[in-house]
């Protein structure tokens, strides 16, 4: 070890003397536990060597584990006793300008490199997202705090750039996909410290008589080294970095990546000391615990320069820092729930046991005042061995953890009480005696938090859970629950200010986490329609959840009135602020999201057409709205089938309708729309009838474009040829597509209604076209969509299969008849139940006497015959000759009034045909 001595001299110690009494015990262990020396010793002799290595380099390295307690109080205690000029930090390089952006913060955060858009990388990865979480905990925060608010000291990140992390990621692999808070980000964890092989962790936690691996290292690492000195904490830690380096190989890819960032790490310190002059005694490298031991050549300062590091990709990295949580770090590194809680509960204690002053930023949200002035650096002396007593020392009951379990077994009494179990002091007094009696089965001098917690799931649970929480979680609460951060007003990116600025007139504290309603009324307060247009953006923008309507809708053409929101934005504000990676402006994201699904090469015309809805609704925006609708329109000419065609048509639908009403003309987009889809569909018809890959829904729907839009069409240069021919060519072999076949005959004037009921009752009459009846009914009712008028033929299709067919077919149809119905019933069910109220009779009574009109005999039209003197009408005619002139004008008749006969009588002699028309049509 090296360090500053009175006189600015440096120390070192030798290289073999300090560990040669272990290095002894090591050798006769391996003697007596292999049956004499060989791979064995080897190990363990190498560990006790990596151990004196990293001792004894200049450059003073300090192994750290993430989020442990005892790591972090010795990070703040040596601080404060060699006060570095420089620290070398394990983080990723491009990270530094965002740490001085933690002050705005309340902790626990994450750092966060994030590219929506790749250049370099596979397509399929994008977005590519880093995140390195911190926490108050950590080793690393204590000397990010140290070296920001300590004038003359320099903080230098020398971990790979955010780029090198997906550079160097096995292809195969992609990147990692975890949920939790922090999405499908990569983690960088500065002391990644757990075993790489399950062999190995499985051993351990088998004799050590743990669970998990956070129980394990909490037993035997974090206790002990809570208030142990300099010297034997970092013994001990390059000790466990050496162990899990040597017996956990891993896979070699991750082996290759880890050694990489060694020589990363090393090169960057040594470009650093060159090009500023420091001196290694005054600096101190900060890195975890398994980077710490390492055995590549460009270790320690005198190690080799050889390393090329690659350059960046051309990927636009943007930065921020988004909130975090226990419970998402817990997730993200694979840690045991409530681990962190405890981690932080854990270093509370250290701190008050150990009388270790921390560091804190300045002016952070949730930090302590200011600190005390830091004391004179400490002399560095000559390391000693300290390993040898550590492995050798019994662990020690501290009376302090006693005085902890006794207020722990009444705090979690209490808490059960208030989530409904039946508990009470005795209930307390077992809990404390089951945790001692549980640390000591499993050969613990103390119970630790896992013991406390497995204690007072037996004494208190029993059986049952009352309320929402189990006995599990709420002592996960009481140890100090998932801790969620946040980031300030002033850390977040411009469009996240401005988004909190827009939304000021609302008066709501948005950083608070958790629900709020906002109630706008805009037809009172005409300024908060701004505030309704930009929360509907945020809607579509972010997560479910973060803003939600309530009361009021945005559909086209409509302008809101009054409208009441639910939001959410503190929690959600991680999505708020990756917004702000997207661009500088909500309006801005939502154009560009809106052409990305559009221009998506998998986007389909429906797809499109939603995005210029999306266009109007947001935006406003008739430029955007046109050039989505002409994209809509080059993606229809390519489009080889009809399978979306139902939803082409509802949104053609309802653009049409929009511009009808809002525009005095259509766009020229709509109007092309249109005309293409029109000869488009025609073409596609005889083959989506044959296909059976088109359903009847989807047939149904491209006759009812070509119908309903047929008058535009027609109006816009095409010709009714194209569809007359299309249903000529068309020779379905499903009845339901024959009978849709059937009803656009009917609508083409090709088949009258007299004929279809013709072929219906052929149906019903022949026992082989029977069984099959039901599923022409089928598409009778998907006809209405093309054919709306013939629902009182649907009606009476309906009614009949039902006094007709034998419940061995009607039955098993009814399902299918329920299905259909509900699927479309917005369109459907409206027009059957109006016709069916008109047919049927309203009351009870009159049904026994009623006759279906389809069965009614036909009422014969009277004629009178002609006159031979004078036509029919002319006397009724002649007394109203006022109306008979405008008649006649509206006819196009041509003629003159006469004297010798009745007014009109020369007239309507020429045009008997007429005469009797009108005569028909005025009486009553």
């Amino acid at each position: 070890m090296t360090g500053p001595t009175g006189d600015g001299a440096t120390v070192r110690a030798a290289p073999n003397g300090v560990f040669s009494a272990l290095r002894d015990q090591l050798h006769e262990a391996a003697t007596e536990f292999a049956d004499g020396p060989g791979a064995l010793e080897g190990i363990l002799r190498g560990m006790v060597d990596d151990v004196d290595r990293a001792v004894r380099e200049p450059l003073e390295i300090f192994p750290v584990c993430h989020h442990s307690p005892a790591s972090a109080v010795a990070m703040a205690r040596r601080l404060r006793e060699k006060q570095p000029k420089v620290v070398y930090l394990e983080l990723c390089e491009d990270m530094a300008p965002l740490l001085t952006e933690l002050r705005n913060c309340r902790l626990p955060v994450a750092v966060q490199a994030f590219a929506s858009e790749v250049d370099g990388f596979p397509a399929e990865w994008a977005p590519l997202s880093v995140v390195a979480p911190i926490t108050e905990a950590s080793a690393e925060y204590q000397a990010i705090s140290y070296a920001l608010d300590t004038p003359g000291v320099e903080l230098v990140l020398v971990d790979r750039s955010s780029d090198h992390v997906f550079q160097w990621q096995a292809p195969e692999a992609g990147p990692a996909d975890e949920e939790a808070l922090h999405g499908d980000a990569v983690g960088v964890e500065i002391g990644d410290l757990r075993p790489r092989f399950a062999e190995l962790e499985e051993h351990l936690l088998h004799h050590g008589k743990v669970r998990h691996w956070s129980e394990w290292w909490h037993q035997y690492v974090e206790q002990p080294l809570g208030d142990s000195d300099h010297d034997t904490y970092r013994q001990v830690m390059f000790l466990i970095g050496s162990l899990f380096r040597r017996l956990a190989p891993g896979d070699p890819h991750r082996v290759t990546v880890d050694e990489d960032r060694e020589r990363y790490m090393w090169t960057r310190m040594r470009e650093h000391l060159a090009a500023s002059g420091a001196d290694p005694a005054e600096c101190l490298y900060v890195c975890g615990a398994f980077h710490a031991a390492s055995h590549v050549a460009e270790f320690g300062v005198e190690g080799s320069g050889d390393f090329e590091i690659s350059p960046r990709s051309a990927s636009r990295w943007q930065y921020g820092l988004i909130p975090s949580s226990h419970a998402a770090i817990e997730a993200q590194f694979g840690l045991a729930p409530g681990s962190v809680s405890i981690a932080a509960t854990e270093w509370a204690k250290n701190l008050r046991r150990t009388k270790v002053k921390p560091f804190a930023l300045e002016g952070q949200t949730g930090a302590r005042k200011a600190k005390k002035p830091l004391p004179e650096p400490v002399a560095g002396l000559a390391a000693a061995d300290q390993l040898s007593g550590f492995l050798q020392r019994p662990p020690v009951l501290d009376r302090l953890d006693e005085a902890e379990l006794l207020s722990w077994s009444v705090e979690v009494v209490r808490a059960a009480r208030r989530n409904g179990y039946l508990s009470s002091t005795a209930d307390a007094i077992s809990v404390f005696e089951t945790s001692i009696l549980l640390a000591g089965l499993r050969d613990r001098a103390r119970p630790t938090p896992y013991d406390f917690q497995d204690a007072a799931v037996t004494c208190i649970e029993k059986d049952v859970v009352p309320g929402r929480r189990d006995v599990r979680r709420i002592v996960e609460i009481m140890m100090g629950g998932d801790r969620i951060g946040q980031v300030g007003y002033d850390a977040l990116p411009p469009l996240a200010r401005d988004v909190h600025d827009r939304l000021a007139p609302l008066d709501l504290k948005l950083g608070q986490r958790g629900v709020q309603r906002a109630l706008l009324d805009i037809a009172g307060q005409p300024e908060l329609e701004a505030c309704s247009d930009l929360l509907w953006m945020l809607r579509y923008l972010m997560p479910h959840g973060a803003a939600r309507p309530i009361m009021g809708e945005r559909s086209l053409g409509e302008r809101p009135i009054q409208e009441s929101w639910d939001l959410a934005l503190g929690t959600h504000q991680r999505a708020l602020i990756e917004l702000g990676y997207e661009g500088v402006s909500v309006e801005q994201v939502v154009e560009q999201r809106l052409r990305r699904a559009a221009h998506d090469p998998q986007a389909t015309t429906a797809r499109a057409l939603e995005a210029v809805e999306d266009a109007i609704r947001y935006l406003h925006s008739p430029r955007l709205a046109a050039e989505l609708g002409t994209r809509a329109l080059d993606i229809l000419a390519t489009e080889r089938t009809v399978d979306g065609a139902p939803e082409v048509l509802r949104r053609a639908r309802r653009l049409l309708a929009y511009y009808r009403t809002t525009d005095p003309a259509l766009p020229p987009w709509i109007e092309s729309f249109v005309r293409t889809g029109y000869a488009h569909y025609c073409t596609l018809l005889p083959t989506a009838f044959t296909e059976e890959d088109a359903t009847v829904d989807q047939v149904a729907a491209t006759l009812g474009f070509l119908f309903s839009m047929e008058s535009l069409a027609l109006s816009l240069g095409c010709d009714r040829t194209q569809l007359e021919l299309a249903v000529a060519q068309s020779h379905p072999e499903d009845p339901a597509k024959v009978a849709l076949l059937w009803a656009a005959q009917v609508q083409l004037g090709r088949l009258t209604r007299a004929d279809l009921r013709t072929r219906c009752q052929d149906l019903l009459t022949n026992p082989l076209t029977l069984p099959s009846y039901p599923r022409y009914l089928s598409g009778f009712v998907h006809a209405l969509e093309p054919a709306p008028s013939l629902v009182d033929f649907v009606v009476e299709t309906i009614s009949t299969a039902f006094a007709h067919l034998p419940d061995r077919l009607l039955l098993p149809w009814l399902p299918t008849l329920i299905t259909t119905l509900r699927t479309r019933g917005a369109q459907y069910v409206p027009l059957l139940i109006r016709e069916a109220a008109r047919i049927f009779p309203a009351r009870l009574p009159a049904l026994d006497t009623w006759t279906p009109p389809w069965l009614a005999e036909p009422i014969p039209t009277p004629t009178r015959p002609r006159a031979t003197s004078s036509p029919s009408g002319v006397p009724l005619l002649a007394a109203h000759p006022a109306t008979c002139d405008a008649l006649a004008e509206l006819l196009g008749c041509t003629g003159s009034w006469q004297a010798a006969a009745p007014s009109g009588v020369t007239l309507l002699t020429k045009h008997p045909d007429t005469a009797l028309a009108l005569e028909a049509l005025l009486t009553p």
